[in-house]
């Protein structure tokens, strides 16, 4: 197995653990969704995955409703989907996801934390190249599915890796191709449990246990911000 699969079995770990916090990243997620595409989940495809994601991470029905509804209320605030790069303590690159209805407040407080834990707040393009940017989809396996078939199957939509964890099938593809393969699997009665954006490093730095504490103080202190929806790092 490749990269891919080793990258999701040291993250899932590392996933949010606060139920209230994974909550409130799909909820913005959906506002932005139904902003992008309208509030009918047929004629919305980003929308159908993000309610199916929603429905993974046990978000109550009544959530999502209410996610929909705020976004196409006149009042809501527009989020905007930001990325944040910079370096850590040990020359560690990181990338920070956000949506914010306040960007000047949110790159405030990002660099804020950087600077707190010796970091240092890059410029965009400062560090991407560090990762490659996939889109994963996790799919209920099935005794109809011969994996090697689908494999070869999947490649003409840019798929790369595709194993099996527990009772489902991972899929990594290049970012571009989530609408293709959304599509595809939809088509053929394929059921998504969830399906989301990764950002693997292409490579990873390791560091001794008192240097990887330190790192894990600025990751915490970045997961924490309501404003952040994902961090990555090329930490080992």
């Amino acid at each position: 197995m490749g990269r891919a699969f080793e990258f999701r079995k040291a993250r899932k770990l590392k996933r949010w653990g606060n139920m209230a916090k994974t909550f409130t990243r799909i909820g913005k997620e959906i506002v932005i969704a139904v902003k992008a595409g309208g509030p009918d989940p047929a004629g919305n495809p980003r929308l159908r995955v993000l309610i199916q994601n929603a429905k993974a991470a046990n978000m109550p029905k009544e959530n999502i409703e209410r996610a929909i509804k705020r976004a196409v209320s006149k009042d809501q605030e527009d989020y905007r989907e930001m990325v944040y790069e910079g370096y850590g303590p040990f020359g560690i690159a990181i990338m920070v996801e956000t949506a914010t209805d306040n960007p000047t407040r949110t790159v405030a407080n990002i660099r804020s934390y950087f600077n707190r834990f010796n970091g240092s707040l890059g410029t965009s393009g400062s560090v991407d190249y560090f990762f490659e940017h996939k889109c994963q989809f996790n799919i209920k396996n099935s005794e109809d599915i011969n994996l090697e078939e689908f494999e070869l199957e999947l490649i003409d939509y840019g798929v790369q890796e595709v194993f099996t964890e527990d009772d489902n099938i991972f899929i990594y593809a290049e970012f571009e191709s989530f609408g293709p393969i959304q599509k595809y699997l939809e088509e053929h009665g394929l059921e998504i449990i969830s399906a989301e954006f990764e950002r693997i490093p292409a490579d990873q730095k390791e560091l001794n246990a008192e240097q990887a504490a330190e790192i894990d103080k600025l990751l915490e202190k970045l997961e924490e911000d309501e404003d952040v929806t994902n961090v990555y790092h090329n930490m080992k």
